[in-house]
């Protein structure tokens, strides 16, 4: 598949010379803490969690055209490209906003690795609200397009904001936070598949609502930051490490690279090391993982643009 755009990653979104297109990227996030609260009555659990974007992304070329249907195109095998991929719906939901909507030929070219608890599926959904708001110059609000991406999944919301942010209820709640980005990540994901019903059915915590979060505070640093998040966890990884040992072996080779934290995100199977020092060659982080048979990625944290 070509694009016409130039810049990669471009998470603001650009519009074709002859405006019938929009090209934008999807960002990876990975959940720097979980902390599960409780089950609520519509079958969802209540989560606090700091969720931070990546500069690892899928990127998205979304096209006008004339017919009233809406046709996906990826080059991922594992990728459905009908109704049930969320970017159809997506596009679907925008339709109906609109009094006399076009069709829309939506072209994605994945780089996030699909269902591995980096948001991949909810972050391309957001990215195609964002891109035909551009593209058509509708003027939908970043409330009103959270409102929308929640319809799709519970982490869309969170894509619309800056990258750095608190997330609780479900997910519907997202608060804005500036946390320091001098540290570099490193994702290992094994060729395993994990559910997010499977991964919270696991759970076996006496789920509270009373936990009351961490203190913000004003780090100017990364060795400040990861010293205020390290006594916390996800609260899906132990359950899942004991049913899954591979994810228990990936934690164990990445905290042997020397990284500052080491932690499963979202309902993985990703694990993700931070990694604050400067001198920590590559080599030897790669290293840790060679000859593993998992997909692993050096990115950066990033801000999203408004």
């Amino acid at each position: 598949m070509e694009t016409f755009a130039s810049t990669i990653p471009c998470f603001g979104g650009e519009v074709s010379p002859d405006g019938r297109k929009v090209f934008i990227s999807a960002p990876a996030k990975i959940n720097l803490f979980l902390k599960v609260l409780r089950r609520r009555p519509d079958g969802y659990h209540d989560i606090l969690s700091w969720f931070q974007a990546l500069n690892l992304a899928d990127h998205l070329q979304i096209e006008t055209i004339d017919g009233d249907y809406i046709e996906i195109i990826t080059d991922a095998m594992n990728v459905p490209t009908g109704p049930d991929n969320l970017v159809y719906q997506a596009a679907e939901l925008i339709r109906e906003e609109m009094k006399s909507p076009p069709g829309f030929r939506i072209r994605i070219w994945k780089h996030i690795p699909v269902a591995a608890g980096l948001g991949g599926g909810s972050s391309d959904a957001a990215a195609c609200i964002k891109g035909i708001n551009l593209l058509l110059g509708l003027g939908l609000s970043r409330a009103k397009m959270e409102k929308i991406g929640l319809e799709i999944g519970s982490d869309v919301p969170f894509f619309f904001g800056r990258g750095q942010a608190e997330v609780t209820g479900r997910g519907e709640n997202v608060r804005d936070l500036d946390f320091p980005r001098d540290y570099r990540v490193l994702l290992a994901t094994p060729p395993l598949a994990i559910r997010a019903a499977e991964a919270y059915g696991k759970l076996s915590l006496d789920l509270t609502n009373s936990f009351a979060g961490i203190s913000l505070s004003h780090w100017r640093q990364a060795r400040e930051f990861f010293c205020a998040i390290s006594g916390l966890e996800n609260d899906l990884e132990r359950a899942l490490c004991s049913s899954y040992p591979i994810l228990d072996r990936i934690r164990v080779k990445l905290e042997g690279t020397g990284a500052d934290i080491v932690r499963l995100s979202g309902s993985g199977p990703t694990m993700f090391a931070l990694i604050g020092h400067k001198d920590l060659a590559e080599e030897k982080i790669f290293a840790a993982c060679e000859g593993e048979g998992w997909d692993c990625r050096l990115c950066d944290p990033v801000i999203l643009p408004a």
